[in-house]
């Protein structure tokens, strides 16, 4: 967290938290509340700004709630999660990985395969989804120590037989998961809403 947004926090400890303004989509983009529609659904727009995509990026956290938020100065923008809370990409060199906030996690420990085909990626950061254009480049660094085709491998995983694969030199284990029960086996909240009594800004 910036040095800036921890003396915000200790000046103003009570500001109250933000909800429904802040997105994170599948694709690792930041999307703010721009206006509200005439039937009253919210629309979004894309952050583009590359100072201020890094300044969420390093301050966005998850609270004891499993809530991930952006801390902006002494004020708490939960952010509402499209999928996951990390979404992973390959880096420059095709030879490991970067999640949308920039960190590079140490290591993959495990790949799951939604029922809607997509990857998610497992390290010490957390749970995330493979951004989709980086797709085919990982499924061809994909191999199996016994011979199969990683197409014949992943078919299998769809019908739910956990297997070992190697991704970028170091074994991991590639099983399904349903989309709709990766909040809860992964531990956060995709749509943060106000604890009671809380204020709603």
């Amino acid at each position: 967290m910036d040095e800036i947004v921890i003396r915000a926090i200790a000046r103003w400890p009570n500001v109250p938290s933000v909800y429904g303004w802040l997105r994170l989509d599948r694709r690792g983009n930041w999307l703010v509340k721009s206006r509200v529609q005439r039937d009253g659904a919210p629309s979004f727009e894309r952050i583009s700004n590359r100072a201020v995509i890094e300044f969420i990026g390093r301050n966005y956290e998850q609270d004891g709630a499993h809530r991930w938020y952006f801390q902006n100065g002494p004020q708490r923008v939960f952010v509402a999660l499209d999928y996951t809370p990390w979404v992973y990409r390959l880096d420059d060199a095709g030879s490991g990985f970067l999640v949308h906030a920039g960190a590079a996690p140490r290591e993959i420990d495990a790949v799951f395969l939604d029922d809607s085909g997509s990857l998610l990626l497992k390290s010490e950061l957390g749970i995330g989804v493979l951004l989709d254009r980086d797709l085919p480049a990982v499924i061809e660094r994909l191999s199996d120590e016994r011979g199969r085709s990683i197409e014949r491998l992943l078919e299998e995983v769809a019908r739910g037989s956990d297997t070992d694969i190697v991704l970028h030199g170091k074994t991991v284990t590639v099983a399904s998961v349903r989309a709709a029960e990766v909040p809860l086996r992964f531990g956060f909240v995709p749509r943060p809403m106000p604890r009671p009594g809380e204020c709603e800004c």
